[in-house]
């Protein structure tokens, strides 16, 4: 399974295909925390988080499995759009669309600072920004959260988060502009001082 892991996604997938089941615990290793930690910060339920991400990764097998896979080297972007999906349907079914929030950014979304040698002093104070801005985040509309939050948390590219949310680039681009506008009017609103 180790020389595995030196294989792209779609190598990997063509591979599984074909019935090499190692192939697939590759990709399922390669992409675990990262889809688990976007399921579990839309929905804020351990246990709806576990059936999602359980459910995305049986849908990812059967489609594989029955040839309807389309290789275009998104692999990480296609996953995350059937787990987007399935919150979707969570939401419907629980009638419950408007309950997220989050409590793990670890990003200063207005600086991003570098803090490699950092003293006590400014990694408390960064501490402090993060806390302030987890805050500010539980504010923001969903589709605003859901952007910040596959930009930041999943290094995802515009054009890929467009695809996963099923809107345009530019809708993508507009909701991640009005998430820091509003971050930033939280801010000022609130007093905080973000920029370190």
């Amino acid at each position: 399974m180790n020389n595995l892991v030196r294989f792209t996604d779609e190598v990997l997938v063509k591979l599984y295909a074909e019935g090499n089941n190692n192939a697939f615990n590759v990709l399922l290793e390669r992409y675990q925390e990262k889809l688990f930690s976007y399921i579990l910060f839309v929905v804020r339920n351990q246990d709806a988080a576990d059936d999602i991400f359980q459910d995305t990764f049986m849908k990812a097998i059967v489609t594989i499995q029955q040839g309807r896979y389309v290789e275009n080297g998104k692999f990480q972007a296609w996953l995350t759009r059937i787990a987007h999906n399935l919150i979707i349907d969570y939401f419907r079914q629980n009638k419950n669309e408007n309950c997220v929030s989050n409590d793990d950014v670890e990003y200063d979304l207005f600086n991003d600072m570098k803090l490699s040698e950092a003293n006590v002093e400014t990694k408390m104070v960064h501490e402090q920004v993060l806390d302030d801005v987890k805050m500010l985040i539980e504010h923001l509309p969903q589709n605003q959260k859901e952007v910040v939050f596959m930009r930041y948390y999943q290094g995802l590219s515009f054009k890929e988060i467009a695809e996963v949310t099923g809107v345009s680039i530019n809708t993508a681009l507009g909701r991640m502009r009005y998430a820091l506008l509003n971050l930033r009017r939280l801010a000022i609103k609130k007093e905080l001082h973000l920029a370190i």
